[in-house]
Order: C-alpha cells, then sequence, then structure tokens
C-alpha cells in the first residue's frame, strides 16, 4: 500500500509541477529545457513503477473488498474502456474525435478511472482510480485556465478511422492480453 501511495504522490506531483507553468519555466531556466524533461520523464516513470509494483503487493496481501459491483456494471466498464482505448489513441493523430474532445487524452483516463470504479469494489483499485481521476480533472482545469491550445478537426476523415481502428486494437490488446497476462485479472470471459 505505501509504495503505490508514494508513486501516486510522485506521479501527481511531477505532472502538477509541470501544469504550473510559473514554476515550470523557473525549473527550465535553471536546468535547460532537455534536463528539465529528462528529469521530468525519469521521476514520472519511476512514480508508474512505484504505483504499478505497489498495486500488485497491496492486491496480492489479500482482498480488501468494500462493495460487489452488479454484473451490468462490469459489462458497462467494458463499452467505456471501449471509448478511453479510442480516445487515447485519437490524442495521437489529428482528426474531428481529437477536436471533439478537445483533451483526448485525459478524457482516456477519466473514462478509465470511472470505468474501474464502477467494475471493482476492492479498496486498492478503488484508491488508485479516485487519486487518477481526481488528477485528470485537475490538469483539464488547469489546461483551460492557462488557455492551452485546442485542436483543430482537418478536413479529412482518416484521422477519425486511424483513431477508432488504433482504439479497436488498443482495447483488444488490453482485454485479451494485458489484463489477463499483465494485471492477472481476465475481464473477458474466455
Amino acid at each position: 500500500m505505501i509504495l503505490m501511495l508514494a508513486g501516486l504522490v510522485l506521479f501527481v506531483a511531477v505532472h502538477v509541477f509541470s501544469a504550473r507553468r510559473d514554476l515550470r519555466a523557473v525549473a527550465v531556466e535553471k536546468f535547460g529545457i532537455v534536463p528539465y524533461r529528462a528529469i521530468h520523464g525519469i521521476l514520472a516513470v519511476a512514480g508508474v513503477l512505484m504505483i504499478a509494483y505497489g498495486f500488485g503487493m497491496w492486491r496480492a496481501s489479500g482482498p480488501a473488498p468494500l462493495w460487489d459491483p452488479p454484473t451490468g456494471l462490469r459489462h458497462f466498464t467494458l463499452l467505456l474502456m471501449l471509448v478511453a482505448s479510442i480516445a487515447a489513441v485519437a490524442a495521437l493523430v489529428p482528426s474531428h474525435i481529437k477536436a471533439w474532445l478537445k483533451f483526448p487524452f485525459l478524457v482516456a483516463i477519466k473514462t478509465w478511472a470511472l470505468a474501474h470504479l464502477l467494475a471493482n469494489g476492492d479498496l486498492p483499485t478503488i484508491v488508485l482510480s479516485l487519486v487518477i481521476l481526481g488528477w485528470a480533472v485537475y490538469m483539464r482545469i488547469q489546461a483551460k485556465r492557462r488557455g492551452a491550445p485546442l485542436p483543430v478537426a482537418p478536413k479529412g476523415w482518416g484521422g477519425d478511422l486511424v483513431a477508432v481502428v488504433g482504439g479497436v486494437v488498443l482495447y483488444a490488446a488490453l482485454a485479451f492480453w494485458f489484463h489477463p497476462y499483465v494485471v492477472g485479472v481476465p475481464v473477458m470471459p474466455g
């Protein structure tokens, strides 16, 4: 539990720091943009690794159920994860989806967190999902406050096709490979 919580604190702190453009500017001026990005990246990856390893250790230490989600919510989660996967891929390509969502990667993260809150009643997942959801909401508010540039819809629909097809491929990889073999929890009936 402690390792996951420390990882969450590190990950969120690094990103909140970078969202505060005044603090970021001071750090970039002091260290330079390349060292700043390297430090930011190393700390963010360290946070993710601590979260992942700590989450696994916490869940392996025994169940900590707070509630038992109804089966219908678990099915709805599968749909939400498809939406999250498409939004994540849309963040990478110019598309109407990207323009409509404005910040598609944050939409993907918030959707992921909500989906996992609905489908899981164990304490580690609830803590992880709530913190990540709160962080993503904060990041969206900060982006809006600072007037972050919004994506513009392209003329064609090729990017949307890439986002949808890529999202379906990502979804399949997460559902049929990542979740059962890496997380250790199958999500699709086998």
